[in-house]
């Protein structure tokens, strides 16, 4: 769907996601959701809400992610 999105986790990024990645991920796929690349003054808060709440809930699930043989990779 967004191909500019990329993935968030190891072991693509060989670190954890910063937060501005996450928050870039979440106004891609806001943009995509809206049609939006820059919305209207009077859809601003919006606008602005939906990518708070959407990089809230990325965090959260890149937190309660378990990647399988991660910290083997890491450690060899």
């Amino acid at each position: 769907m967004c191909r500019s999105i990329k993935t968030l986790r190891p072991p693509v990024l060989p670190e954890e996601a910063t937060e501005e990645e996450i928050r870039a991920a979440a106004l891609q796929y806001v943009r995509k959701v809206s049609g939006f690349r820059a919305p209207a003054a009077h859809n601003q808060e919006a606008f602005d809400q939906a990518v708070d709440t959407i990089a809230r809930a990325t965090a959260e699930l890149l937190a309660g992610l378990e990647v399988r043989g991660a910290a083997a990779r890491r450690a060899g």
